[in-house]
C-alpha cells in the first residue's frame, strides 16, 4: 500500500507479522479462511496490533502521500475486526487525501462493504461499480456482483439483479459466497417476475449439486420455494403436483425444523386442502419459530374465517397489521371480515389501507377488485347516510375498538422481542440468506418496525418521505467526518440534515394534535404536510404559470442573422474527458508500430511516468455535477427557440444547421418546413399506413391518461415520478381501429357536453372530463383521481424499403442534417441497422400517450415530426442537467436509464433545473441537440416519426463517448457500437475539426494497443488466435456476459449441443476459464491492417471555397 513499508514498523512486531501486514487488505473480508476459529483467532489478535501501530505512525505522519497510505490500511483492519464506523471513518480520511483512490481496488472494494452494511446502498452502488469498471478481473468480482445484485433486489429492480447474479455465476474463482446462494437468488427472482419455469429450473439444478457444494440453509430453503411452486403453479403436472408439493414442503422441515417460513407455507397447504388442524399445527409451528410473522397471523385468521369464528378471525387479523402494518393481505382480509358482518365503514377503512400497501411497495400493480369494492362500499354507506340508517347491533368491534383490545401473551412476547432485537448484521458469509423477507414468496412485503399499539390503525401518509434508519446513520456518520467530507458528501449531508428537520418539525406537530383515532383527522396531517410543501416552494406556482406560449420566434429573413458559430468549433466546457478519450501522454503523431513500441516499453518499467498515468487505468465516469451558478426562480421556465421557414432556401441554409446544433440550444422547434420544401406528410396519415402495410407490428403501451404536468401513483392518490404501463402488441390496422373509435368516442362525449350546456347543465371543461372518469373521496376525505386507461402505438419499424418505400424517398427531401442518410450523420457509417436510430420510428397517438423521459441512446440528437392532426406538449431540459435528474430518479426508486419516470416539475424547480415547454403542432419538426432529456404527452390524435442524427463533430462524439463509458459502468448496453464506429470515420471520412481528430486518434491508439496487449498475453499462454474477418453487413459483436462491445479479438465457445456460439470479452472468458480452456479467439483484423488505417489517419485541411 501507499506509504507503507517494512523500515516504518514498530519493533513490537515481529518480521514476520510485518511481512503478513504489508499483504493484509479489504479483500480478505468474507474469506472462508476465517471461518477456522484458531486462524480467525491468531488474525484478529495480529489485527488488533497492527491498528494500534499505524495509529501511533498516522499521528506522527506529517506526508499525505504516507498518511493515505495509513489510513487506508487501518480502514482494511477496522473492517476485518467489523468495526464498522472506525474503517468508515478511515476510508473516509483516505479518499479525502488520496485523489487517485480510484486506482486503489483494495479500499474501493472495503469502502463499498461498509457502505453496504450500514444500508447506504447508493454509495455502496457507486464504489462498487467504479471497482468492477477499473479492475474487470478483481479476484473479489464475484462477490462485488452477488452485493450489487442485492441491492438491485432490494430496490426492486429486478431485471439488474438477475443481470447481476449471472456476472457472478460466470466468474468461476473462489468467492466467499458460494454458487448455491447465488443460482437460489437467481431462482426467487424468476419466482418473483412469475416466469416460473426458469425458477424451477434454478431450483432443481441447486438441489443437483454436490452435497459439498450445498449448504443446509440454501438446501432447506430450495426445497419450500419449490415445493410452494409446485402448490401454486397450476401449469405443471397436475396429477402429482399436489403430492410433489407436500414433499419437498416437508423435506424442507426435516433438514430445517426451525424455520419459520416453512412450517408458515406448509399450514398454508395443509390449509388449501382442507385439513383444517393440520394447518393449525403448521400455524402455531410457524409462531413459535418466527419472530413477528405477520403472514401467519393473517392465515390464521382466514382459517378461522373459514370456520365462521369471526371474533377469532378479527383478532388473528389485528395481530397481523399490527406487527407489519405494511400487510396488504390482512388488510384486504380484514375488510372482507367486517363486509361479510355488514359493518361498512370499518371495512371501507381496511380497503383503502389495502390499497395503500399496494402504493407503499411501488410495484405498479393494482387490485381492480379492491378499487371495485371500494366504490361499491362508498355508495352503500351514501345511500344509508342519506336514509339515516344506523347499523345496530354490531356483530363485531369496530376497527379503532379492535385495535385496543388485548393481544394474546405469546404475541406480546414476540413483539417485544421484535421491538427489542438490534439491526440485523449483514456479512459476508449469511447476506443472502439471514433476512427471511427477501426468501419470501411473497414479493415485495413490507415490514414496519414502528408497532406501537397505541397508533391508529389508520395509516399515515405524510410518512413516506421520512429518514429509514439506516439514513439516519449514514448521517450520523457524516457529522462526525464533516472537516474531511467532499463537496458531493456535503451535499448529501446537508440533505439529509433538512430532511431530519422536517421530519422533527412534523413529529412535533403530530405530537401536538389530538387523538388521531379519529377517521377524519388524517386528512389533516395530509393538508400539513401539503402547506408545509408550499411554503418550502413559495414560487412554484410561477413556475408552472410559465407554460408554452412564452416561444422566441425567429423569423430567418436573412441566413446571415444567426450563422456566427458552428457546432464544428465547439467543445464540452469544464468537462473532463470520458476514458476512452483521456489522452495517453503519446503523441497522435506517432506512427502505430511506435506507440505499440512505446506502451510495451511503459508496461515493462515498474515505475510509470506521470504522463502516461492513465494509460491502462482512468478515472471512472461520473454523473454531471449541478451547474454553478444556480439559475434564478425567474430563469427556470425559459423560452423556446422557435424558427419560422418561409421558403426551401431558408430550410436548407447552413444557418438553420449552425443554430439548430450549437450547443446553446437545448431544443428548436421548427415551423412552416413541411410547406416550405412541399413535403406530403400525407403518406404518414393513419389510413395510408394502413394501406401500405396493416399488418405491421405494433407495441403497444397500456397508460392512465393524466394531465402533462402530473404523474400518479396506481390509486391516484400520491404524485410520484414512476410511470407505469403494460406491455403488448399489435399491427397497425387494428391499431387505427382503435385510434378512430377513441376519436368517434370523443365526438359523442363533446356532442352530449354541448347538449348538457344548451340545457343548463353544469360547466366542466371538457380537459378535466376527457382526463378524469371520476373522483372520489375515500372515508378519511382524502381526494383521489381516477383515470382513463388509453392506449399509445410505439416503436412501429419503417425500415423495410419495399413497403414503406414511398415514405422514405418522401422524406429525402430534407435537409442534409436532418436526413436519415446523411455523409455528415455518423450514424451512416456505423455499417449496421439500429431500429429507431439510423431507421424511421412511428408513434401512433391518442390523447395522453406518453413518452417518459429519457436521453437518446449514446446522446445522439433526434428529430421528429408531429404528422398531425393533434398536438403534442413536450418537457425538455438541458444536457447538463441530467446527473441532477438521474439523482432524483434514484430518490424515487426508479432507474434513470433504464426505468420509466415523468419528472415532478416542483422537484425539478427546487433543484433549480430549467424545462423548457412548448407545443408542436402538425407539420411541426422538433430537433433535441445531443444529450436533451425530454418527456412527451399527447394532446389530440396524432402520428409522429423520429429518428437520431450524430453530426461528425468533436461536440457530438464527445457527448456520445461520455454515455457509452457510464453506460459500460452501470452494465447497460450502448446500442450504438462506437469503437467500430470510430475505426470506420477514420478509414472513409476526411476529418478537419483538430478537436475531433485528436478524440478519434486517442480511441484508436488505445484500442489498438488493448487488441496487440491481448495478442502478446495470448502468444504467451500459447494461444493462437484464428483469423476470421468481418463481414461486409456483419454487426459488431457484444459480450454475451456484461453487454460490453467486443473489437477485433472474439472469444467464443460453442454452445453445448447446438451449432450456435456465443461471443465474449476477455475478462469473462477468464472468469469462465483462467486458461480459456474451451474457447476460440477469432480475430477480425489483421494488426498491420488496423496500423495502416491508424498511420493513414491524419488531419485533412479545410477546403476554401473560391469566391
Amino acid at each position: 500500500m501507499d506509504g507503507i513499508g517494512p523500515e516504518t514498523v514498530n519493533s513490537t512486531l515481529s518480521p514476520a507479522e510485518i511481512n503478513e501486514l504489508s499483504k493484509i487488505d479489504s479483500c480478505l473480508f468474507g474469506d472462508r479462511v476465517l471461518e477456522k476459529e484458531d486462524e480467525a483467532a491468531r488474525l484478529k489478535a495480529l489485527l488488533k496490533k497492527g491498528v494500534e501501530h499505524y495509529t501511533k505512525l498516522a499521528t506522527e505522519t506529517k506526508d499525505n502521500k504516507v498518511l493515505s497510505g495509513h489510513l487506508c490500511k487501518l480502514g482494511h483492519f477496522h473492517l476485518l475486526l467489523e468495526d464498522y464506523h472506525k474503517a468508515l471513518s478511515a476510508y473516509n480520511k483516505y479518499y479525502t487525501l488520496h485523489p487517485d483512490h480510484w486506482r486503489n481496488s483494495a479500499f474501493l472494494y472495503g469502502v463499498g462493504i461498509v457502505y453496504y452494511h450500514f444500508s447506504a446502498f447508493s454509495w455502496a452502488t457507486k464504489f462498487f461499480q467504479q471497482l468492477i469498471y477499473n479492475d474487470p478481473c478483481f479476484r473479489k468480482a464475484g462477490e462485488v456482483f452477488c452485493r450489487l445484485g442485492l441491492i438491485f433486489k432490494i430496490s426492486g429492480s429486478h431485471e439488474a439483479a438477475i443481470k447481476h447474479f449471472k456476472l457472478a455465476l460466470s466468474d468461476h474463482r473462489s468467492s466467499g459466497i458460494s454458487r448455491c446462494e447465488i443460482k437460489f437468488h437467481l431462482g426467487h427472482l424468476y419466482e418473483i417476475q412469475q416466469r416460473f419455469n426458469e425458477a424451477k429450473t434454478e431450483y432443481e439444478d441447486i438441489l443437483k449439486l454436490p452435497p459439498a457444494q450445498l449448504t443446509t440453509a440454501v438446501q432447506a430453503n430450495t426445497l419450500r420455494q419449490l415445493g410452494w411452486l409446485y402448490h401454486t403453479v397450476e401449469e405443471f403436472d397436475p396429477a402429482t403436483r399436489s403430492q410433489k408439493a407436500l414433499e419437498l414442503l416437508q423435506r424442507s422441515i426435516e433438514i430445517d425444523s426451525n424455520n419459520g417460513q416453512t412450517w408458515y407455507l406448509l399450514g398454508r397447504y395443509h390449509s388449501s386442502m382442507g385439513k383444517v388442524h393440520d394447518a393449525f399445527v403448521s400455524y402455531r409451528q410457524s409462531i413459535d419459530k418466527s419472530e413477528a410473522n405477520a403472514d401467519t397471523w393473517c392465515s390464521i385468521g382466514v382459517l378461522y374465517q373459514e370456520q365462521n369464528q369471526p371474533m377469532d378471525a378479527l383478532q388473528a387479523y389485528i395481530c397481523a397489521v399490527q406487527l407489519d402494518r405494511g400487510h396488504e393481505a390482512a388488510w384486504r382480509d380484514l375488510a372482507i371480515l367486517y363486509e361479510a358482518c355488514q359493518q361498512p365503514k370499518d371495512a371501507l377503512v381496511c380497503y383503502i389501507n389495502a390499497q395503500r400497501c399496494k402504493e407503499n411497495k411501488n410495484d405498479g400493480i393494482q387490485n381492480p377488485e379492491v378499487a371495485e369494492r371500494v366504490k361499491a362500499i362508498e355508495q352503500i354507506i351514501k345511500a344509508q347516510d342519506m336514509n339515516g340508517q344506523q347499523n345496530h347491533g354490531k356483530i363485531l368491534p369496530s376497527i379503532e375498538e379492535a385495535w385496543t383490545l388485548p393481544i394474546p401473551a405469546e404475541l406480546t412476547q414476540r413483539q417485544s422481542a421484535f421491538k427489542c432485537s438490534p439491526s440485523v448484521k449483514q456479512d459476508s458469509k449469511s447476506f443472502l440468506t439471514s433476512n427471511p423477507s427477501t426468501l419470501s414468496s411473497t414479493p415485495g412485503h413490507i415490514v414496519n418496525q414502528n408497532t406501537d399499539e397505541a397508533k391508529s390503525p389508520i395509516l399515515e401518509q405524510s410518512c413516506s418521505w421520512y429518514l429509514t434508519p439506516q439514513q439516519l446513520q449514514v448521517m450520523h456518520n457524516l457529522q462526525l467526518n464533516k472537516p474531511l467530507l467532499t463537496p458531493t458528501q456535503t451535499m448529501e449531508l446537508e440533505r439529509l440534515q433538512h430532511t431530519h428537520l422536517l421530519m422533527l418539525e412534523h413529529q412535533k406537530k403530530l405530537t401536538k394534535s389530538t387523538d388521531g383515532n379519529n377517521v377524519s383527522k388524517t386528512e389533516n396531517k395530509t393538508d400539513d404536510t401539503d402547506s408545509r410543501k408550499n411554503t418550502l416552494l413559495p414560487s412554484i406556482t410561477q413556475l408552472q404559470s410559465g407554460s408554452s406560449d412564452t416561444n422566441i420566434d425567429v423569423v430567418i429573413s436573412s441566413p446571415k442573422e444567426i450563422e456566427e458559430t458552428s457546432l464544428q468549433d465547439s467543445e464540452i466546457p469544464n468537462r473532463p474527458f470520458p476514458p476512452l478519450l483521456t489522452p495517453c501522454g503519446i503523441s497522435e503523431t506517432m506512427l502505430a508500430r511506435e506507440v505499440i513500441t512505446t506502451c510495451r516499453k511503459i508496461v515493462s518499467n515498474h515505475t510509470v511516468p506521470t504522463e502516461h498515468l492513465y494509460l491502462d487505468k482512468c478515472p471512472p465516469p461520473n454523473r454531471t455535477s449541478t451547474p454553478q451558478p444556480s439559475l434564478s426562480k425567474d430563469k427556470l421556465c425559459p423560452p423556446t427557440p422557435t424558427i419560422y421557414l418561409e421558403n426551401k432556401r431558408d430550410a436548407m441554409s447552413k444557418a438553420l444547421a449552425n443554430f439548430c446544433t450549437h450547443p446553446g440550444n437545448p431544443v428548436t422547434v421548427i415551423r412552416g418546413l413541411a410547406a416550405a420544401l412541399k413535403l406530403d406528410l400525407g403518406l404518414f396519415s393513419t389510413k395510408t399506413l394502413v394501406e401500405c402495410n396493416g399488418d405491421c407490428q405494433v407495441e403497444v403501451r397500456t397508460q392512465f391518461r393524466q394531465p402533462s404536468d402530473e404523474n400518479w401513483d396506481v390509486t391516484g392518490q400520491k404524485r410520484v415520478w414512476k410511470c407505469e404501463s403494460s406491455r403488448s402488441f399489435t399491427s397497425i390496422a387494428k391499431y387505427a381501429e382503435y385510434q378512430a373509435a377513441t376519436f368517434q368516442e370523443s365526438l359523442r362525449e363533446d356532442t352530449k357536453k354541448h347538449q348538457s350546456s344548451s340545457t343548463g347543465g353544469d360547466g366542466h371543461s371538457h380537459k378535466d372530463q376527457s382526463i378524469e372518469t371520476d373522483k372520489s373521496t375515500d372515508a378519511q376525505g382524502i381526494k383521489k383521481k381516477n383515470f382513463k386507461i388509453i392506449k399509445f402505438g410505439t416503436n412501429i419499424d419503417l425500415s423495410n424499403e419495399k413497403k414503406w418505400r414511398d415514405q422514405l424517398q418522401e422524406l429525402a427531401k430534407l435537409p442534409w442534417l436532418f436526413r436519415l442518410v446523411s455523409a455528415g450523420n455518423m450514424l451512416s457509417h456505423v455499417g449496421q441497422t439500429i431500429l429507431g436510430m439510423n431507421t424511421i420510428q412511428l408513434y401512433m397517438k391518442v390523447p395522453g400517450s406518453r413518452t417518459p423521459g429519457h436521453q437518446e441512446n449514446n446522446n445522439f440528437c433526434a428529430l421528429n415530426i408531429n404528422i398531425g392532426p393533434g398536438d403534442c406538449e413536450w418537457f425538455a431540459t438541458p444536457e447538463e442537467y441530467w446527473g441532477v435528474i438521474a439523482e432524483l430518479c434514484e430518490q424515487n426508486n426508479v432507474d434513470y436509464l433504464s426505468g420509466s419516470w415523468w419528472p415532478i416539475l416542483e422537484d425539478l424547480y427546487n433543484r433549480n433545473v430549467p424545462v423548457y415547454r412548448y407545443i408542436q403542432k402538425p407539420g411541426d419538426l422538433v430537433w433535441l441537440n445531443a444529450g436533451t432529456v425530454h418527456w412527451v404527452q399527447a394532446i389530440g390524435w396524432c402520428n409522429n416519426i423520429a429518428w437520431n442524427v450524430g453530426l461528425i463533430s468533436a461536440y457530438q462524439y464527445q457527448m456520445a463517448v461520455e454515455r457509452y463509458e457510464y453506460n459500460k459502468l452501470t452494465k447497460y448496453k450502448s446500442i450504438v457500437p462506437l469503437i467500430h464506429l470510430t475505426w470506420y470515420l477514420a478509414q472513409h471520412i476526411r476529418i478537419t475539426d483538430f478537436k475531433l481528430f485528436k478524440m478519434l486518434k486517442t480511441c484508436m491508439m488505445r484500442t489498438l494497443w488493448q487488441s496487440q496487449k491481448t495478442l502478446d498475453t495470448l502468444k504467451q499462454s500459447g494461444i493462437s488466435a484464428v483469423w476470421h474477418g468481418k463481414g461486409e453487413n456483419e454487426p459488431a459483436h457484444y459480450c454475451e456476459i456484461c453487454d460490453v462491445e467486443v473489437f477485433n479479438l472474439l472469444f467464443v465457445r460453442q454452445i453445448q449441443g447446438s451449432n450456435s456460439h456465443l461471443v465474449y470479452c476477455e475478462d469473462c472468458a477468464r472468469k469462465e476459464s483462467t486458461n480459456l480452456s474451451g474457447f476460440v479467439v477469432l480475430t477480425q483484423y489483421h494488426m498491420d491492417e488496423l496500423m495502416t488505417i491508424y498511420d493513414q489517419f491524419t488531419l485533412a485541411t479545410k477546403r476554401v471555397k473560391k469566391t
